[in-house]
């Protein structure tokens, strides 16, 4: 189905639609971090190699600062001391004609639950983080119209702390998915988003751009 939102633009409308706005022609980068979680995760279930998971980081990401060995071992160090789940299939792209989203789920597993999402944060003191609760949300409705699978709950794979913790999404985390994907189908209508009441401004790279004019439409900036 052509004009599905990604569920990446779901979770930055939900935060703040003018963030997704002003990256909408920035082009795709993948965090350092995030290729080291991603390359430790597919060999969670298995003897952890540290030189030979480092070996394929490096060649995925050929650039990637050798300061980074230092989080990568790390990150080995934390996910050895417990099993993990193995998945029957990685890198599964899933959709939701209902919801109208799509994204590629990191593993599918033949028992509840039946996905894991990848994180290349720190897991929090409790639960999960707001945004990878809509991320459980978005997956759960499109594991399940694609595969068929009946989705409670889904997995989130927290690699720097070795944690894995069961999301089961609830009302809120629907409630802010679908306020996130009217945000990003507004985007793509082409309408010019406000900047929300309490936006997530101190960690966003369009702050000095942005913030600093509060209370404007951001075509009066252009």
């Amino acid at each position: 189905m052509k004009g599905l939102t990604s569920v990446s633009e779901v979770v930055a409308g939900m935060h703040c639609a003018v963030r997704l706005y002003l990256d909408r022609d920035l082009p795709a980068a993948e965090s350092p971090r995030y290729t080291v979680a991603k390359q430790i995760s597919y060999h969670l279930g298995e003897t952890l190699d540290s030189d030979r998971i480092w070996d394929e980081i490096t060649t995925v990401l050929p650039l990637i600062e050798p300061a980074m060995r230092v989080f990568h071992d790390s990150c080995i160090g934390a996910c050895q001391v417990r099993e993990w789940p193995v998945p029957v299939e990685t890198d599964v792209m899933v959709e939701s004609g209902v919801l109208g989203i799509r994204g590629m789920v990191d593993k599918i597993f033949d028992q509840a639950p039946y996905f894991a999402i990848t994180r290349s944060s720190d897991a929090p003191a409790n639960g999960a983080y707001m945004s990878d609760r809509v991320r459980i949300a978005c997956f759960a409705a499109c594991v399940h119209e694609t595969l068929d699978l009946p989705i409670e709950s889904g997995y989130i794979e927290y690699i720097p702390s070795g944690a894995l913790r069961t999301c089961v999404p609830q009302p809120r985390d629907r409630r802010a998915m679908v306020r996130g994907i009217r945000a990003a189908q507004r985007i793509h209508a082409g309408e010019i988003p406000k900047r929300p009441l309490m936006a997530p401004c101190e960690s966003c790279p369009h702050e000095d751009g942005c913030a600093s004019r509060k209370g404007k439409r951001l075509s009066d900036l252009m």
